[in-house]
């Protein structure tokens, strides 16, 4: 996968905040070296987050994100602010711009004291220094001028210097090996996109590569003739969450199995949470309300997972009248605490701070939450065999 194809979800994520007219959309568009961002000299010209996907070394791969400025007001500044404030949640790395003639004022301290309670690692950015000259106290300030490019190199190093990649996790390359079979069990329904795999059908695929194993990828109705022909026995079988029941009757119980939900959530670090979040379904009762979130945003189809089947599957097990709500994208609930059980998806489109960050959200309520895979395998009975080679 070449750096231009490498998903949003798979970015260090930076964003740019600050108020408004202190130059935020002018610095990224430097730092970018493309005009990404209308620049003005009237205050709120960035009215929603811009996005652009670049490389910038040393860290390789970024999502670089020009946020609205942070003291806009009145009702549509609000949402402006809201939506600032929420793009924190996914941010790996904060850059605060600052108008090196007005210096740091109290919204600014504010927004550090956002960073440092979410742990993001800032920088801060005096900008127009090509007005003021100024000082820097420490070695995460930096001057700088959109204007004529002075130390627009030296704060991508600085950018560079904040980013501690803190695992090197893989969904299968390490727990498999040089030589060996790996069937993967991928529906094509209505529900399938069109001629392509999704993101972590593809991602299975290309570490299985990467490592040396054998990759064979059939549908549900494929998988036991496949089993019985192909003349060596799959060290593992992974399969989309949706078959999952049938997958498992047809799979040998001497050959692993796990979902890729399953593997998404092992990646993003959730997993443990998401083991004991599924167990949570056996308290649910009559009248309680399921929140059904999903990362990314898709048309429904009459048969989609998060709206039909996981609703469906939740009321035969518990035989309780449930009541579900839906948030997909970047919308997420502020407050949790009218929810008994949330379910998120395996949140590939989503990045690690994002997802952990509605992971432990939830956490904090006391609300129970588990992701698709972890608990429809829960539902089916077959998640500790799910989890055993994990």
């Amino acid at each position: 996968m070449g750096l231009n194809d490498t998903p949003n979800s798979e970015r260090v994520h930076i964003g740019f905040f600050g108020m408004r007219n202190a130059g935020k959309s002018s610095l990224v568009n430097a730092v970018t070296g493309q005009d990404l961002s209308v620049v003005s000299d009237v205050c709120g010209t960035t009215t929603d987050p811009v996005k652009k996907a670049m490389e910038l070394l040393p860290i390789g791969p970024v999502l670089i994100t020009d946020t609205p400025g942070f003291d806009d007001y009145g009702s549509l500044g609000s949402m402006r602010v809201e939506k600032a404030k929420r793009t924190l949640a996914s941010t790996d790395i904060a850059v605060l711009v600052v108008d090196s003639e007005q210096g740091l004022c109290d919204m600014d301290r504010e927004l550090i004291g956002m960073f440092e309670e979410r742990k993001i690692p800032y920088i801060i950015a005096y900008n127009k220094s090509d007005m003021k000259k100024i000082g820097t106290a420490s070695d995460n300030e930096i001057t700088v001028s959109a204007l004529d490019g002075t130390n627009i190199y030296e704060l991508k190093e600085l950018i560079g210097s904040k980013y501690v990649k803190e695992h090197d996790r893989r969904l299968v390359a390490d727990i498999i090996r040089p030589g060996e079979y790996i069937i993967l069990v991928v529906p094509i329904d209505s529900a399938a996109p069109k001629g392509r795999l999704i993101l972590p059908q593809q991602q299975v695929i290309r570490e299985v590569l990467d490592i040396g194993a054998n990759a064979i990828v059939v549908r549900e109705n494929e998988l036991k003739k496949t089993i019985d022909s192909i003349g060596v026995r799959p060290s593992l079988v992974v399969t989309d969450s949706q078959v999952f029941e049938k997958v498992a009757k047809d799979t040998p119980d001497d050959i692993y199995l796990t979902s890729f939900s399953i593997l998404m959530a092992r990646y993003k670090g959730f997993l443990r949470i998401a083991a004991s979040g599924a167990r949570a379904i056996d308290e649910l009762k009559d009248g309680d309300v399921v929140l059904i979130s999903e990362g990314c945003t898709h048309h429904r189809q009459c048969e989609d997972i998060g709206t039909v089947k996981l609703p469906r599957w939740l009321r035969e097990y518990t035989g309780c009248d449930i009541s579900f709500e839906f948030f997909s994208g970047t919308g997420f609930p502020k407050d949790l605490g009218g929810y008994s059980l949330v379910i998120h998806c395996g949140g590939c489109m989503l990045n690690e701070r994002e997802i952990n960050y509605r992971m432990q959200k939830a956490y904090i309520s006391g609300v129970p939450v588990t992701n698709y895979g972890t608990a429809i395998a829960y539902m089916k009975g077959i998640l500790e065999r799910s989890m055993k080679m994990l």
